[in-house]
């Protein structure tokens, strides 16, 4: 299970590592897609508005999730880089006992805070109900998706990403089958999706805990590692926290956006929801790229090979953005067919939530491109410990365009959601300036240490 990805081509390193994590992610977005897409089918506007609010409050807490867990993915690589399986072992312990304890916290707290939840997102009246039972199931699987996402790291750590794909996969095929059986057959609307995103999470669990037990990993864990260790727990965290910061920053970002667009009443929110699906679709490779970076340039900063870190940077940066050019000139010829897959256009208001859609759908998708240089950016400053830079081009591009500018557009263009797209689009460009300055800054600094007399390499 454990692969070297310090050894042989950089560029097919980048693309054996990537296209698992890709095949996982699209499975993983298609698990979220495949709520909005049932229910659309057996339920009205206000269901569908229901789980595309609920399901942004559950991505961000995911992907808060996935953040952290990215200090255990950066912290086990670069111990097995450096052939330190020891230190390996301390840090999937201390992985372990953080996550397992922060789950129990986080349910308790937000099944409290489920009500206080659905106003805070200015969710439609039609829809607070069923918001609300679609949160309320999937806090109670919040210890399952945390489950998911600590084996995930672990494995990735290990420089192994076929694993979480069949994983999610297993999920995938259940969620989508669960999701007929309680939305179709049983008629439970978004109470429905949500029990069948809960229990296919534990059913991708199981099956992830069943092969740990009988595979060779090549790292044996002993009772002391799950013993927290200030020292293994500190650099978890110290890249960790950054990171989930940052993705938590980019999710109330989009959780601003949903509010504003939920004032615009039933049809936009339903828009923008079903848009916000589509567009986690297309983020498919940018995403990959991250996690492809910081396993990659973990274990070969840990084997004291940082060209081969640049170079893996310089790679994903390139197929990201091929992809994402790519990915926008399609759109613009197919954003309402794509909206009109989510809800039905022989109704009055789901006609005119495919024509909001596609306005919005067909700027918005210019993000993808400029997302996918900061994404693999990104990757690259977690490998080398330094998250707190990304977390820094995140903050100012939501605090300086993504929300002001959403804001704006939105006041200033009531009847159309064409330049709120923009303004996510204008924030990832902003990011991406941000980041080449930033890794200039690192570059200068080394060679200033490399050159200097008696400092080492950074």
């Amino acid at each position: 299970m454990k692969n070297d990805l310090t050894q042989g081509s950089v560029l097919k390193n980048v693309i054996r590592f990537s296209l698992p994590y890709l095949l996982s992610y699209f499975l993983q977005t298609l698990y979220g897609m495949a709520d909005l897409f049932i229910i659309g089918q057996f339920r009205g506007v206000e269901s569908t508005t229901a789980v595309s609010v609920g399901s942004q409050v559950m991505h961000m807490l995911t992907v808060m999730l996935v953040g952290l867990a990215m200090g255990a993915t950066v912290s086990i690589g670069q111990a097995v880089g450096g052939g330190d399986h020891r230190r390996a072992s301390r840090c999937i312990g201390n992985t372990v006992t953080l996550f397992m304890g922060l789950s129990v916290v986080l349910t308790g707290v937000l099944l409290c805070l489920t009500r206080p939840i659905v106003a805070l997102m200015s969710t439609p009246a039609e829809a607070v109900e069923g918001t609300a039972a679609y949160l309320t199931i999937c806090f109670l699987g919040i210890p399952f998706i945390t489950a998911y996402n600590i084996i995930s790291s672990i494995f990735r750590g290990l420089g192994d990403s076929k694993s979480p794909m069949y994983f999610i996969a297993v999920a995938c095929v259940a969620n989508i089958a669960l999701d007929y059986l309680f939305m179709g057959a049983l008629d439970l609307g978004p109470a429905g999706a949500a029990l069948g995103t809960t229990l296919a999470q534990t059913v991708s669990v199981a099956v992830s805990l069943f092969v740990i037990l009988r595979r060779d990993t090549g790292i044996r864990i002993h009772k002391s590692d799950l013993r927290p260790d200030r020292l293994v727990m500190g650099k978890i965290l110290g890249i960790g926290i950054p990171v989930t910061l940052q993705d938590g920053f980019i999710q109330v970002s989009f959780i601003l956006i949903t509010v504003i667009a939920n004032r615009r009443g039933l049809t936009d929110a339903a828009a923008v929801g079903i848009v916000e699906k589509i567009i986690s679709f297309l983020f498919l490779i940018p995403s990959s790229m991250l996690s492809t970076v910081s396993a990659l340039g973990a274990q070969n900063i840990g084997a004291g090979k940082p060209k081969q870190a640049m170079a893996a940077l310089g790679y994903a940066a390139a197929l990201a953005g091929a992809f994402g050019m790519a990915a926008a000139a399609a759109v613009q010829l197919t954003a309402e067919p794509l909206v009109a897959l989510f809800t039905d256009s022989a109704r009055a208001d789901g006609a005119q939530v495919i024509e909001m859609g596609g306005q919005y759908l067909r700027s918005y998708v210019w993000d993808v491109f400029f997302a996918g240089v900061h994404f693999s950016f990104s990757g690259y400053f977690c490998a080398r410990g330094k998250s707190g830079l990304s977390f820094l081009h995140n903050c100012l591009s939501i605090i300086l365009v993504r929300v002001p500018g959403a804001y704006l557009a939105s006041t200033l263009f009531p009847d159309t959601l064409f330049p709120m797209g923009l303004a996510s689009a204008g924030g990832s460009l902003l990011s991406d300036v941000v980041c080449v300055i930033c890794f200039v800054w690192l570059m200068r600094r080394d060679k200033a240490q490399r050159d200097g007399p008696g400092l080492g390499e950074a």
